[in-house]
């Protein structure tokens, strides 16, 4: 960076140089910049209740090994709020945390899944309910007595956890809303096509066929699309490309994972990144909004980013370039430019709270949306 006359470094209008990760004005270029000291690392945030603290050294000269150190300081972002409330709950079958917002609700609802990995991610939720929404983020397995495994997932589980909002004296209702990324994405849309209760429903390059284990709900079955691991590409480095790993949902046998989200009585915004190298969220996107309109359904709002992967987080979360898949079994790409996915996470964010403040609420989202 090129301090000011006056000596200081202001992020906000002191430009990066050129030759580092980024140049130009990029305030926050020291965090979505970052890189994993090991491969295959994603970062997450485990404790919300403690801010994530960023050691930040000023040393002499440039390269290896580096001079003498110039200035040091901690910078801290923080994730629950001053007055937000964190709700461990364990109410019959559901294990998950509900977020309050601070003040008096009651709150738009919204019920927060995440993918494979399994356990109970809250970062998410926790961040989501500082502008004004009760989250309550949902694990479905891997986690305390949840299964272990993804072998089939019954959806008289997520029922339980949509009845638990519907009736909290805390959640607005008359419906809730989904939240979903990956695996979460394609729960979400079968949670909305045959459950009730459901407002809105929101996708981060999700898929509309049920995927990796069979569904199941009362006397229905859905089957997970099939896979052909012969189509993995390996790269010179070891890491596999899976994008054309799972069988097209709309051929042969494999039209019954198919999720029926025409079925669905709410609204549906998928968030698209254009490089996800997980699945084709974006064909997956468009056939979903071919199935819908087919059945005289409103058009899903399609948001898509260039240069965007599959791990598209809330704002300035590093890019995940590659990490390692449960159930692929090794690490594998998942796409994206840093800059651009960048970009695509900090209008995301906004995108998804005006998305829930409009249907959930039915008032335009009249909050900041930054971090």
């Amino acid at each position: 960076y090129q301090a000011g006359d006056d000596g200081e470094l202001d992020l906000a209008r002191c430009p990066a140089l050129p030759g580092g990760s980024f140049c130009g004005l990029e305030p926050m270029g020291l965090l979505w910049a970052l890189q994993p000291q090991k491969p295959f690392r994603r970062l997450v945030k485990r404790d919300v209740q403690s801010p994530f603290l960023l050691q930040l050294d000023v040393l002499e000269g440039h390269g290896e090994p580096p001079g003498r150190l110039l200035a040091q300081a901690q910078h801290e972002r923080a994730f629950l709020r001053d007055g937000a409330r964190r709700v461990p709950v364990r109410e019959g079958r559901i294990r998950a945390t509900l977020f309050l917002p601070p003040g008096k609700g009651p709150f738009p609802g919204i019920i927060d899944l995440y993918g494979t990995g399994g356990g109970l991610p809250e970062y998410r939720a926790c961040l989501l309910a500082n502008y004004g929404f009760a989250v309550l983020a949902l694990a479905f397995y891997a986690y305390e007595d949840l299964p272990k495994e993804m072998k089939e997932f019954h959806l008289e589980y997520f029922e339980e956890a949509v009845n638990y909002m519907l009736k909290h004296t805390q959640v607005k209702g008359p419906g809730i809303g989904l939240l979903g990324i990956s695996k979460g994405g394609d729960l979400c849309v079968s949670m909305a096509s045959f459950l009730k209760g459901i407002t809105a429903t929101a996708l981060i390059n999700g898929s509309v066929a049920n995927v990796g284990a069979a569904l199941r709900y009362k006397d229905i079955t859905i089957p997970p699309l099939g896979a052909n691991t012969k189509r993995i590409k390996v790269n010179k480095s070891g890491i596999a490309d899976i994008v054309d790993v799972l069988n097209n949902p709309l051929e042969g046998p494999d039209r019954q994972s198919f999720i029926p989200l025409e079925r669905a009585e709410c609204r549906f915004l998928f968030i698209v990144g254009q490089d996800d190298r997980n699945w084709k969220s974006e064909f997956f996107a468009v056939e979903g909004s071919k199935r819908l309109e087919a059945h005289g359904k409103e058009k899903p709002e399609i948001v898509c980013y260039p240069g965007a992967g599959h791990y598209i987080e809330p704002p300035f979360f590093p890019m995940c370039a590659a990490s390692m898949h449960l159930l692929v079994g090794r690490p594998v790409v998942w796409g994206g430019e840093p800059k651009a996915h960048c970009e695509a996470q900090i209008d995301a964010w906004q995108q998804i709270q005006a998305f829930f403040h409009k249907h959930l609420t039915g008032k335009p989202c009249g909050t900041s949306s930054k971090l």
